[in-house]
């Protein structure tokens, strides 16, 4: 098949006109990509993160890319026209956001949850930009914006409560849009370790965040697997360093 487009996580294949093929590798980056390993089995298991996520989400009413999975790493999705922003959400102060304003304390609850812009554009390091910024470069329409901010903020709100059923915490995450065939705006791309930031009881991070300050891939599937497990998706088929 046609690959359409490897990224540091994924690559994309053509399936047919309507639908593609995204294949999770094992690879994980840090810092802009500057920071690289091999995690043995990463590929697999945010896959089936990812798909039991996106049908969660699914049967909670939310609109996703999401077709199938293969039980491997391999997800079926709509094919999209990718909007170029990445929308974050935060439920708490951390990471860039504490470097951004230092007023607040770190792991501050936001309530209501703060809802950032980026435009994701890897070679400018993603900035943050306004709704201004979008409006004005013609990306999209208030309408889309609004629809955007509620579908993110509604997405947010279930996994969340998600997470808190298994004594979990969801500091932020990030997500993606693009456009459906009818021009509707969909949820896109993954929802994994790598695109969020939980912790557990004891304030473990169960995520990215471990091979970003720790540079150690093992640590970080190690994370994985136990997030994977209370959330109950089964990952005993899956052979991971360590």
């Amino acid at each position: 098949m046609e690959m359409l487009y490897e990224g540091k996580s994924k690559r994309i294949y053509v399936k047919n006109s309507d639908t593609l093929l995204m294949e999770f590798k094992d690879e994980v980056t840090a810092m802009d990509g500057t920071v690289k390993a091999v995690a043995k089995g990463k590929g697999i298991i945010n896959a089936r993160i990812s798909a039991y996520l996106f049908e969660f989400l699914e049967e909670a009413g939310m609109r996703t890319h999401y077709i199938d999975y293969d039980g491997m790493r391999t997800l079926t999705v709509k094919r999209l026209s990718i909007i170029p922003i990445e929308v974050i959400v935060r439920n708490y102060s951390y990471g860039s956001l504490l470097k951004r304003m230092p007023l607040y304390k770190p792991l501050q609850k936001l309530d209501p949850p703060l809802v950032e812009l980026h435009f994701k554009d890897d070679s400018l390091h993603d900035p943050l930009i306004l709704v201004e910024d979008v409006l004005n470069a013609g990306l999209l329409t208030k309408n889309d914006m609004q629809t955007i901010a509620n579908i993110s903020l509604e997405v947010n709100k279930l996994l969340k409560d998600l997470f808190l059923s298994k004594n979990l915490t969801l500091i932020d995450m990030k997500l993606e849009f693009g456009r459906d065939r009818n021009g509707d705006i969909v949820l896109a791309d993954e929802i994994s370790g790598d695109t969020f930031r939980v912790l557990d009881e004891n304030g473990e991070h169960l995520d990215k965040e471990i091979f970003r300050k720790s540079k150690d891939a093992n640590l970080m599937m190690k994370a994985y697997v136990n997030l994977c497990k209370r959330l109950g998706v089964g990952v005993d088929d899956v052979h991971v360093y360590g």
